[in-house]
């Protein structure tokens, strides 16, 4: 019997009370742009947590003019937010100091625990659990962009053991979670180097500086600069039949969805990629590069844009992997924009069809080798984490004392 279960059986000699989480938690709250005109918040969307390390990345900086539609929560440090949009994806992640006070998108439930029953981190860890999990997996509802409500998590009971135990487990689990973060950051380190070496070797293969047997040309020489008809801000909602992708969710999660018969309309009228375009994202974060996979979504319009290709001259893949190092020409103030004339006078390498090829074989190899979560270093880093996760869903198993009982002792 290890310490953890020693304290359990001297503590709770009948059982662990389990108690339904929203009864645990205090009632989040909501910002009111009208009152914070001028100011600037650190927006935390559905893609700012990394669904590995369960930390905060890249935010965005808004104010009351540019506030996403979902910018609604006001956040505070040591609450636990948990994404409810696609839930099984696991965003999830306790708010660090820095980001006190700052906003996140209603696409997460914020819990923001009792601290004399509940501690954050041993909220933190049962939020990561199978047993959670498993519930989400069973109250989600929707097929295509799942989802659980906020009321459906609060529901979910969960164990409250005395908070020496619970210190004990956090004390255990949190030192076992910087030894993998220790470790990650180690693997991750030489991921890094890895990824500059692809892109060393991306960057000679397309040098073709002095080769007299490739033409040069431009952007524009390959097809039309096309985007969609703009789709405004009355006719999206948080929730709908068809994503709609913005600069700050494209390449991600969307925050914002159109009706079917809209999306039906207007992909009838306007310009729509074929399957396989390369959509580039021209304002914000210029220059990302994501090949459309075919399914229902909208894009926004002249924010991310494409070229009509008809592939008789580059191939897209060809044309995803030069999009990577091409050092584009901006314009405008405050936000920088790749604006279309910037896009069609943008100079393009184009060999043989058959050297494309060649190209893309050697570099997609090289790209799987260094991303694919199945081989290499990101399979590690990922059993390290599933070390961490099953000493976790352990600690956190407890016998559930008799309802009886758990009235005698409230």
């Amino acid at each position: 019997m290890n310490y953890i279960e020693q304290m359990v059986a001297e503590l709770c000699p009948n059982g662990v009370e389990f108690r339904e989480l929203g009864t645990l938690v205090e009632r989040a709250t909501t910002i009111r742009w009208q009152d914070v005109e001028g100011e600037e918040f650190q927006y935390i969307d559905l893609t700012s947590v990394d669904r590995t390390t369960h930390a905060i990345g890249e935010t965005e900086t808004i104010t009351s003019e540019n506030a996403p539609i979902r910018a609604q929560q006001i956040v505070h440090a040591d609450d636990v937010i948990f994404g409810t949009t696609r839930p099984m994806l696991k965003r999830y992640c306790r708010i660090p100091a820095e980001y006190h006070g700052q906003v996140c998108s209603s696409g997460y439930c914020v819990l923001r625990a009792k601290t004399e029953w509940l501690l954050p981190n041993f909220l933190f860890h049962l939020i990561g659990t199978e047993n959670f999990y498993n519930y989400v997996d069973a109250n989600q509802r929707g097929a295509s962009y799942p989802g659980i409500t906020d009321r459906a998590v609060k529901a979910f009971r969960i164990p409250v053991p005395p908070l020496p135990i619970q210190q004990e487990i956090v004390r255990v689990l949190d030192k076992f979670s910087q030894l993998v973060r220790e470790l990650q950051a180690n693997l991750q380190a030489e991921l890094v180097a890895r990824r500059k070496q692809y892109q060393y070797y991306r960057d000679q293969l397309l040098s073709f500086e002095g080769r007299e047997d490739v033409r040069w040309g431009t952007l524009g020489e390959i097809g039309q600069v096309r985007m969609c008809r703009r789709i405004f801000k009355h006719e999206t909602a948080p929730e709908g039949d068809v994503p709609f992708f913005k600069i700050g969710t494209f390449g991600g999660t969307p925050d914002a969805f159109i009706s079917q018969a809209l999306y039906d309309e207007y992909r009838s009228l306007y310009s729509f990629p074929k399957k396989g375009d390369i959509l580039l994202s021209a304002a914000g974060t210029i220059g990302r590069a994501i090949p459309y996979d075919g399914k229902d979504a909208y894009f926004q319009d002249s924010n991310i844009v494409w070229i009509d290709n008809s592939e008789s001259v580059v191939s897209n893949k060809y044309l995803w992997h030069w999009y990577q190092i091409v050092e584009w020409s901006t314009d405008g103030g405050t936000i920088q924009r790749l604006y279309n004339t910037n896009l069609r006078q943008a100079r393009i390498a184009v060999p043989s069809h058959a050297e494309q090829e060649e190209i893309v074989s050697l570099l997609d190899k090289f790209d799987a080798l260094v991303n694919d979560l199945s081989i290499g270093l990101p399979a590690e880093i990922a059993a390290r984490q599933k070390q961490y996760e099953y000493y976790r869903d352990r600690l956190l198993t407890f016998p559930e004392a008799a309802p009886t009982e758990v009235a005698e002792g409230l």
